[in-house]
This record gives C-alpha cells, sequence and structure tokens, in this order.
C-alpha cells in the first residue's frame, strides 16, 4: 500500500519537492559547516599561525565534494522548476535564492583556496628564487583578494588578516629582487655630491656582475632576466629603471659630454662581470669634445649596457627602449647645449664642412635604433644638426650682440682720430647681374645732365672729431655681420639683417643709461658721445643702400635701410651735450652769484669776491676749452664755448644794468674786471692743438657770443664821460645805440654821474 501512495504522490511531484526540501536544508546545514570549518583553517593559518596541513587538505576536498554537490543539486532543481513552474513559483524561487546564496558561499571558498594554493606556491618559489613564478603567483593571491572584497558578506577580519599577509609578501619579493639587482648592477660613486667635478667624476665605476650567466653567454644572465620581469609584474620595475637613469645620467653620460677630458674603460673579468668606468686622458687644446667623440663614448657605454643588462623583453618592449624614454629627451638636449651648439661654425665659409657632424649624428642615432633605444624617425638631435643654417645664424647673432655689448660697456676715454678724408672699411661687393646694363646707361645719362657746378669734395664728410675706440669697432662688428648677410639664405639673412639693427637699438637704449652719471660728471665724454651719436647717424645714412642690392629678398627689395634710425642717433647725441651744457651754465652762474652783484665794489672784500668769481669763470671756460680740444668739431666747438661765454657776461651785464649808484671807484673796479673778459675771454676758444690755427677762432669771437659787442659798449660806458657816451649814442644811430635801448643808457646815466645840468643835457640827447 505504501509503495503504491508513494508511486502516485512521486507521480505528483509532491514527493519530489519533500525530498528536495530536505536535501536542501541538509546541504545548507553542510555549507554552512564547511563554511566556518576554512574560515577557522585560514584564520588560524593567517592570523594565528596554527599549523593545519592536513586538515586544510581534508577541507579543501570536502569543498570540493560540497561544489559537486551543489552544481548536480542546482541542475536537478531547474529542471524540476521548469516542469512545474506553474505549480510552485513561489516555493522554487525560494529555494532558489537560498542556493544562489550556498553558491556565492562555495564561490568564496573556491576564492580562498585559490589564495591559499597561490601563497604557498609563492613561498615555494621564492625559496628557490624562482622570482617570476612567485611574483605570477603573488598576482593570483592579489587577484583573489580583490574578488573577496568585493562581496560585502565578506568576513572583515579575515580579510584584514590575509591583505596584511599579502602586502608582506609583496614587499618581501620586492625586497629579495631589489637586493638581488644590487649584487648584479654595482655602482662606485665619488664622495662628492657634485658631478660638475671633473676631479671627482673619474672615480666613478658600474659594474654588471655575471656570475650566474653561461661561459660566452653575450646577453644578461637569465638571473637578471628573471628579477627584471618579476619587478615588471609587480609594477616596480619602472621606478627601478628610473633610479638607475638618473645615476647613469648624472654621473655617467653628463659628464662624458661636458668634459673632453674624459674617456670610458670597459673590462670584462671572468667570474665578475663586466665593469664600465670613466678616466682622464690627457687634456687636449680644445675645452670642448668634437661631436665625433661624443657620440663614440656614448655609444660605447650604452652598447656595453645593451649587452650586458638592455637585452631583456618586458612584455612587448625592450628594456633598452624604457631606458631611452627615461633619458633619452635630457641627454639629446644635454648633447645639444654642451657639444654641438658649440661645433656650429662661428664663419659662414665653415658651414660647407658641417655635413660631416651631421653625417656623424645620424649613425649615431642609426646605432641607438640596432639597439631599439630609438624607435621612429630622426629625433631633435638630428634636427638640430640638420638645421644649421638657422642655427649658426642665431650663433652668429647672439655673439654678434654679445660682443656688440660688450663694447657700449667698454670705457667710453679711448678715442680715436676721425678726418674727412676717413672711410668705413667696407668690402668690395660684386656688382649685381640685373643692373649692369641700367648702370652704363645711367651713367651716359649723367655725362650729359651733369651740372657745371658741383658739390665740395668734403660735402657728406664728417667733420674732423674723435670718437671712442669701441663705437669704431661696433660700426666694423654691424659691416662684418651684414658681409654674412650677403651670403646667406634668406631666413639667415633676415636674422642677421635685423640683429644689426638691433645692435643700434641697443647702443641708443644701453649707452645713455650705462654711462648715464659719467656723461653728467665728465664734459669729455659728453662730447665724445655727442661725437659717437654723430658718427653712426652718419654711416647709418648709407650703410644700408651699400648692401641692399646683394642681400636675398625680401631686403633687396626696400626693406634694408637704416635711415629711420639716423633722427633718433643725431637727437640722442644733441641732447646729451645739451644737457652738459646746461650743466657747465648752472655752474658758471653759481660761481658768478658769490660776487654779491657787483654792488659796493670800493669795499675791498666785495671787490676779492667779485674778482675771485670773475677768475673762476674764465678758469672753467679755459679748462672746458682744453677738455674739448681736437675732441668736438671745430664749429660744434666755438659754438658751445662761445654759448658759455655769452651765458657768463649776460649775467653780469644783467647785475650791472641792476646797480642804481655806481660811485667812480666801483665803476674803475667793474671796468678792470670786465676787462679782464674781454682780454681773456677770447683766449678760452683753442679748438685745435695747433696754436697758430687758433687765432683765427679767437677773433671770430662776436660771432659765436651774443651779447659781446654788448659787453664791450658797457665797458667802454664804464670809463667813459657824459660827452663820449652821447657821441657814441649819436642820436639813436651809434653803437651804443645798437646794443641798449634809451631807457638802459638813462639809467647807466644815472647810475655813473651826479644830477646836475650836465647829466640832465646828457639825458635829454638820449633818445
Amino acid at each position: 500500500m505504501s509503495s503504491f501512495v508513494t508511486e502516485v504522490l512521486a507521480s505528483s511531484g509532491k514527493l519530489e519537492k519533500e525530498d528536495l526540501v530536505s536535501k536542501i536544508s541538509k546541504m545548507s546545514r553542510k555549507v554552512e559547516d564547511t563554511k566556518e570549518e576554512v574560515c577557522d583553517m585560514i584564520n588560524k593559518r593567517y592570523n594565528e599561525f596554527l599549523p593545519s596541513l592536513q586538515a586544510s587538505e581534508e577541507l579543501m576536498l570536502q569543498v570540493d565534494v560540497v561544489s559537486k554537490e551543489m552544481d548536480a543539486l542546482k541542475a536537478c532543481i531547474e529542471t524540476e522548476v521548469q516542469e512545474n513552474i506553474h505549480v510552485a513559483v513561489t516555493e522554487f524561487t525560494k529555494l532558489k535564492q537560498q542556493l544562489e546564496r550556498n553558491t556565492v558561499i562555495i564561490k568564496m571558498l573556491e576564492h580562498l583556496k585559490e589564495f591559499h594554493t597561490a601563497m604557498e606556491e609563492y613561498n615555494k618559489a621564492l625559496v628557490e628564487k624562482k622570482y617570476v613564478d612567485a611574483a605570477n603567483n603573488l598576482e593570483k593571491a592579489r587577484r583573489s583578494m580583490d574578488s573577496l572584497k568585493s562581496w560585502k558578506t565578506s568576513e572583515l577580519p579575515l580579510l584584514t588578516a590575509l591583505s596584511s599577509e599579502l602586502t608582506v609578501q609583496r614587499e618581501n619579493l620586492i625586497y629579495h629582487l631589489g637586493d638581488e639587482w644590487k649584487r648584479l648592477v654595482i655602482w662606485k660613486l665619488p664622495p662628492t655630491k657634485d658631478p660638475a667635478d671633473e676631479k671627482s667624476v673619474h672615480k666613478v665605476e658600474l659594474t654588471l656582475s655575471d656570475a650566474s650567466s653561461k661561459d660566452g653567454e653575450p646577453k644578461p644572465p637569465a638571473l637578471l632576466c628573471c628579477i627584471l620581469q618579476a619587478l615588471a609584474i609587480q609594477g616596480e620595475l619602472q621606478h627601478k629603471i628610473k633610479l638607475f637613469s638618473q645615476v647613469l645620467l648624472k654621473y655617467m653620460l653628463k659628464p662624458l659630454v661636458k668634459h673632453s677630458s674624459l674617456s670610458v674603460r670597459v673590462s670584462e673579468q671572468q667570474g665578475e662581470g663586466t665593469t664600465l668606468a670613466l678616466q682622464c686622458v690627457e687634456a687636449g687644446h680644445e675645452e670642448r669634445s668634437a661631436p665625433s667623440q661624443v657620440f663614440s663614448k656614448l655609444h660605447l657605454v650604452l652598447k656595453t649596457l645593451h649587452t650586458h643588462l638592455l637585452d631583456v623583453s618586458i612584455g612587448s618592449k625592450k628594456l633598452s627602449a624604457i631606458l631611452a624614454e627615461l633619458i633619452w629627451e635630457e641627454m639629446s638636449q644635454c648633447i645639444i647645449h654642451e657639444c654641438l651648439v658649440n661645433s656650429i661654425p662661428t664663419d659662414s665659409s665653415e658651414l660647407k664642412n658641417y655635413s660631416t657632424v651631421i653625417k656623424e649624428t645620424e649613425e649615431f642615432e642609426k646605432a641607438l635604433k640596432e639597439m631599439d633605444f630609438l624607435q621612429g624617425d630622426s629625433t631633435d638631435l638630428l634636427k638640430y644638426a640638420r638645421n644649421v643654417n638657422c642655427h649658426f645664424a642665431s650663433k652668429k647673432c647672439k655673439d654678434v650682440i654679445v660682443a656688440a655689448r660688450k663694447l657700449m660697456t667698454s670705457k667710453m676715454h679711448n678715442t680715436v682720430k676721425i678726418t674727412p678724408d676717413s672711410k668705413l672699411h667696407l668690402p668690395k661687393l660684386p656688382a649685381p647681374s640685373s643692373g649692369v646694363k641700367l648702370k652704363q646707361e645711367v651713367s651716359k645719362a649723367d655725362v650729359l645732365m651733369e651740372n657745371s657746378k658741383q658739390l665740395s669734395a668734403w660735402s657728406l664728410h664728417l667733420p674732423a672729431c674723435r670718437i671712442s675706440e669701441s663705437v669704431q669697432q661696433l660700426m666694423e662688428l654691424a659691416v662684418k655681420t651684414l658681409c654674412e648677410a650677403v651670403g646667406s639664405s634668406s631666413q639667415s639673412a633676415l636674422q642677421l639683417f635685423f640683429t644689426v639693427r638691433n645692435i643700434f637699438q641697443l647702443f641708443y637704449d644701453v649707452v645713455p643709461t650705462y654711462h648715464k652719471e659719467n656723461l653728467l660728471k665728465f664734459p669729455h665724454l659728453a662730447a665724445i658721445q655727442h661725437n659717437n651719436c654723430m658718427y653712426l647717424a652718419h654711416h647709418l645714412l648709407t650703410l644700408g643702400h651699400y648692401f641692399r642690392a646683394h642681400l636675398p629678398q625680401p631686403l633687396n627689395e626696400g626693406v634694408a635701410t637704416f635711415v629711420d634710425m639716423v633722427p633718433g642717433f643725431r637727437k640722442l647725441g644733441a641732447q646729451c651735450f645739451l644737457t652738459q651744457l646746461n650743466v657747465q651754465k648752472a655752474e658758471l652762474l653759481e660761481r658768478l652769484s658769490t660776487a654779491h652783484n657787483f654792488c659796493n665794489l670800493d669795499d675791498e672784500d666785495n671787490y676779492i669776491a667779485a674778482s675771485k668769481a670773475v677768475r673762476q669763470v674764465i678758469h672753467q671756460l679755459k679748462q672746458l676749452g682744453t677738455v674739448w680740444q681736437d675732441v668736438l668739431p671745430v664749429t660744434i666747438y666755438c659754438k658751445a664755448m662761445g654759448n658759455l661765454l655769452n651765458t657768463a657776461i649776460t649775467e653780469i651785464i644783467s647785475k650791472i644794468m641792476m646797480l642804481e649808484d655806481i660811485s667812480s671807484e666801483d665803476g674803475e673796479h667793474l671796468h678792470t674786471l670786465c676787462q679782464t673778459i674781454i682780454e681773456e675771454g677770447p683766449l678760452v676758444f683753442i679748438p685745435v692743438v695747433e696754436e697758430n690755427k687758433n687765432k683765427k677762432y679767437q677773433e671770430e669771437v662776436p660771432l659765436y657770443v651774443k651779447k659781446w659787442s654788448t659787453f664791450k659798449e658797457l665797458v667802454i660806458v664804464l670809463r667813459a664821460n657824459l660827452q663820449e657816451i652821447v657821441d657814441r649814442w649819436a642820436n639813436a644811430k651809434g653803437p651804443l645805440a645798437v646794443e641798449f635801448s634809451s631807457s638802459e643808457v638813462k639809467n647807466l646815466i644815472r647810475a655813473l654821474f651826479q644830477n646836475t645840468e650836465r647829466r640832465a643835457v646828457a639825458l635829454s640827447k638820449i633818445k
């Protein structure tokens, strides 16, 4: 009966469901028991560190058995649910959810198993120095740990212990790898931290040990390859190679580029390895190494490193390529600035020979590409070498500007004599082919249109004067630079031409500022600066015209000119000299201010003060006359001295004219002081060294001193009687009337003479 009931119930599916429920309940209890046992075992192993190898192996087998039972039960339930989905959806859903929870737990247990297995394999590989296997197993353990952490249901205390163990073992592996690296790659560095010290750099050595390599093995040892790959797996290779590259660059590669006296010695000893050592060779005459020498030394170092260290594949890249990414940019810039820059020719005639340097650079880069040190086309190094024309122009421009600034800041008082027949040394340039016929036609037309009245041979010539030797050298530097531009490419010619313009602009800005105090303090330097500016302005008028036709486009189309700078230089020179004249005028007036307005000269103290002031004025003018002698052009000299003398006598005239009462004794003293100026004033005009030639200019004083005739008339009046004064007035037609107004003459008469009928008559005649 029972069997019949059982069959009926089984056919209806109820018994199967009850059986499944009991199975799942039993399975859940079994899973929970297994979970507790596994977690307890793992906790004891990694947290409490209790030995339980046999128990853990049994638990792992138990986990595998439970996992298989769960898979079978899951498949059975899914089949039953599909057959009876319309009958027991809710019940089977609950069962499935419970099953999924159990599945999650089983997966977590599987990851714990994987973690434990990986750690065991890691420890075994580390002991056997199989560093790649150790790194891979440690990476597997890390992935298992990441999977465990992604579940919220994970046991936190257990995960903390596992994570801590993983961190400790990773640091342990990295320490072992670093220790092996130090044993295989040995640096010997100087005690000083300054790599620029040439004496200490030659103590640098790099030893690459090959203790574990086979005899005659022409590549890095197997142990080194394992270390590098293990570091790469753990993500530490980039940091390790970066530290190595910094030391290599600082203590070996850069010193080899910078110091021509350093070379590389490579020595190999069986069982010890290969040693790269820097050594000092006998210093040559050249301070900088030639590019070929630098490339040879660097190639030897990199080739040795490639053979014994860098020829290792890390993933899809060679270790040499990884090192190049870290040091090539800085190394190439060092080669450019410390080597190639100095190899750029300073003269255009040497540019043709520079192709050798370009070829050497190409061969150097080719050798680096063969070692996988470089990839792709030409780098900045080769581009720099190939762009020699531009760099030549830039270097030339820089050198020219530096030389020009040095000349501008040199002492100005070293002078040279310039005469009207002095000429700027301009090179002979070939006549432009397109302009030959035109020149012939123009010359024929000139013959027909020639004017009978010709300009003087000295037209457009500089007058005789002295200029700074540095300014003459500056102009020669400008001419030489323009000559370089004539045979250069269009771009280089533009750079060189505008560098010449910058020279003159620099002079305009720098010299007045740099020598400002001296130009105010020393009249001699102010005169020289005036001449310097006029000299530059004179040659700038024609300098561009002389070179224009021989320069490439667009300079030969009218751009090459300096005429626009001429007014600025003329104004600069004039302002400098006028400022000095104003300083001298102020000093003259200050000296005359001590004369007590030339009043009461019958008092001895007043007369002494006035006499001293006059003597100081004459002395100052004589000093200036001597200082400017043979420096200023004669015309400028006479105008300047005349202006200063005129300032002095104008002040004296105004002081005397302000006097209201001049006694006969005062008049005599005034006459004496003024007569001193009349006698000695012309003697300050000594523009040329030859004394016999100065007489001409001393006789022409009235041409340069505006108030000279007025002053002489005043001196005559100071000693004249009333009748003589009236006669010199001559009804406003005499010489006195030319220099003074009637009111001024009347005031003089009132001051000089007492109030008498004769004075009244004389005053009545002054109209």
